[in-house]
């Protein structure tokens, strides 16, 4: 008796397209196996540190907050096979600024498994533009902590108030599914003290007054009783 035949799920290459050009989060999100990873790569983070994301819940979070930005998506070159999926996407903010991007999608029974994604950006606005800060779309919001952020000139910028008791690998490790922060910091230190300690046991405090540059895979938390109030413009475009 010979085996059943094996049936192959294909993968929607041009419901893909769509949802990438109109910015729809949940269709994105829906084209994710539940343990597929997602890692991005560009001058912040390097493919040394990489931004890693595990599971499609973490990897939603991400396509929701890209989603609800103001710009436009064009996926430009394609090829495809059963396995992997390879274009290139342009991205336009409203002021002109332009992101280019190469990714490559593997594939599994037609859902995505494993994104690999490299970004390049302008760097300067070509008009003045303002911004207000405003609560992160669709982020789970970790205890002891208030998390804003603004887009301006293509870069988003993020207000952190940590208060007192508030530690990253206690409150909030559980939301990032990795064992140490993996965001690159370049931040101003507005008031409170912060004390980070890298994967190497090195450790520093940071004041109110200072500028800190935190690299990737640490820890952090608060020190003594008065809030953390950071203004940190590298961390939301490492990721």
């Amino acid at each position: 008796m010979s085996a059943p035949a094996q049936t192959h799920t294909p993968f929607d290459v041009e419901r893909h397209r769509r949802a990438v050009e109109s910015a729809d989060a949940d269709a994105l999100i829906a084209q994710y196996s539940a343990d597929a990873e997602m890692e991005m790569i560009d001058r912040r983070t390097p493919p040394s540190a990489p931004t890693v994301l595990h599971g499609r819940d973490e990897i939603g979070e991400a396509v929701r907050e890209l989603c609800s930005r103001e710009m436009t998506h064009e996926m430009l070159q394609c090829v495809a096979d059963d396995e992997h999926v390879a274009y290139t996407e342009r991205c336009v903010y409203p002021d002109g600024n332009k992101v280019m991007s190469m990714t490559m999608l593997d594939l599994r029974d037609g859902r995505i498994v494993h994104q690999s994604t490299v970004q390049a950006w302008d760097e300067e606005a070509q008009a003045m533009e303002s911004a207000a800060f405003a609560p992160i779309p669709e982020r789970k919001r970790a205890l002891r902590e208030n998390l804003e952020a603004a887009t301006v000139g293509g870069q988003t910028v993020v207000r952190l108030e940590l208060e007192p008791g508030w530690r990253w690998s206690e409150h909030a490790k559980p939301f990032q599914g990795t064992d140490s922060c993996m965001m690159t910091h370049c931040a101003y230190i507005m008031s409170g003290t912060l004390c980070c300690r890298m994967d190497d046991g090195t450790e520093k405090e940071f004041r109110a007054g200072d500028l800190a540059f935190v690299p990737a895979g640490h820890d952090a938390w608060v020190v003594g009783d008065e809030t953390v109030t950071v203004i940190d413009w590298r961390a939301a475009n490492s990721g």
